[in-house]
């Protein structure tokens, strides 16, 4: 049954993606977005896609969530800061974006007579902090463990390896599940993690379906080139065009689980068309790990630049060491499985940055906005 759909946030890259893909599926699309300058570059370039109501407006601002919520029966709810370093300074303003403007949302749909029945939040892998490890020097062996995020000492002495929290030796990566203990490292992943709370407490009081997604590190074309606070491959894309070194934190072992938006999109709509009555929590990722030195040589490659990645030994305090998702839950709420592997997805991806105007490079603005602040060494 076609859906009418809000998309919060849905002028954004994820946002673009699934909106194209809810429409070809015959919904009914609308998108609230406020067309943030750090996302979007110069607002006053957005043309929205044809066929999408497009409102300008923000999360926080309750009258202009009322007045995108008429007649609309299902909530994608997307809108919400992202950038991991940045929240550890920006905290009022994280908050009022992802927590605030959440609380909004779900006020409005607690008091008010509206035709909302299903809510699918866009989390974060990120709530899960170091995720999942195997201790293979306790004594029951191989048991799985979740360490503590790592302290600025540690970072500072470069000494990258999460610990065991039971004794204290070095673990090893494994998959991380939805029923694993959840630790934010940084003021963004807190946020999420509240978003979680209120969206299941909330949906779960007022007998609303709900799904709340934890996204892995979605990459592909259309992804924000302006935004120097998160999308690593847009940060090295537009170094590599233009000519600059491309420097890679820690010793470039740390990985992340690279899903491709297309996939993501997918994934989405799976609970848009099939909502879940007791609430649905998964995780959305390839299900596989990826050094960032490899993906950076790969993405040289792919691109065709003489660059190379060099390792900088630097650090973020809030980043994370490792992090990948276990897909079974996805695969059996949906039956769906992401198909786009890193290769494919990263050659369509230089493809089409191939296409856009070069950035200005950010990159070390950003990085001292963090080392003035002692997040960052």
């Amino acid at each position: 049954m076609p859906k009418n759909i809000l998309i919060t946030g849905g002028a954004g890259f994820i946002g673009t993606h699934l909106s194209a893909l809810a429409m070809s599926a015959g919904h009914s699309v609308r998108i609230l977005d406020n067309l943030s300058p750090q996302i979007h570059g110069n607002p006053s370039q957005f043309v929205p896609q044809k066929g999408i109501e497009f409102f300008l407006g923000d999360v926080t601002v309750r009258a202009d969530l009322e007045t995108a919520l008429a007649g609309v029966d299902t909530v994608i709810h997307l809108a919400a800061e992202t950038g991991t370093g940045q929240s550890m300074y920006e905290i009022d303003r994280y908050y009022r974006v992802n927590v605030q403007g959440t609380a909004v949302l779900l006020d409005i749909l607690a008091n008010s007579e509206t035709q909302v029945r299903n809510i699918v939040l866009a989390s974060s892998r990120s709530v899960y902090g170091e995720g999942a490890y195997v201790c293979h020097m306790c004594a029951d062996g191989g048991s799985r463990c979740f360490p503590e995020s790592r302290l600025p000492s540690q970072l500072a002495a470069h000494d990258w390896a999460p610990k065991c929290p039971t004794c204290g030796s070095d673990v090893e990566k494994t998959e991380t599940r939805e029923d694993d203990k959840l630790s934010p490292a940084s003021i963004y992943a807190a946020t999420k993690l509240a978003q979680e709370e209120m969206v299941r407490i909330t949906a779960t009081s007022q007998g609303l379906e709900h799904a709340i997604l934890r996204f892995q590190n979605v990459y592909g074309e259309g992804q924000s080139l302006n935004n120097p606070y998160t999308g690593i491959l847009s940060i090295f894309s537009t170094r590599l065009r233009l000519g600059l070194p491309l420097p890679v934190f820690e010793d470039g072992m740390e990985t992340r689980d690279f899903v491709h938006v297309e996939d993501v999109a997918k994934a989405v709509l799976c609970f848009v068309e099939v909502p879940s009555k007791a609430g649905a929590l998964v995780n959305v990722g390839f299900g596989q790990a990826t050094s960032i030195l490899h993906v950076a040589e790969l993405l040289c490659r792919i691109i065709g630049s003489d660059i190379r990645p060099h390792v900088t030994g630097q650090y973020r305090v809030g980043d994370i060491r490792h992090n990948y998702a276990d897909l079974t839950a996805l695969t059996a709420a949906t039956n769906f499985r992401p198909q786009i592997g890193l290769e494919e997805g990263l050659t369509r991806f230089c493809n089409w940055v191939s296409t856009q105007p070069i950035p200005q490079d950010m990159l070390e603005k950003a990085n001292a906005e963090l080392a003035a602040r002692n997040l960052m060494g």
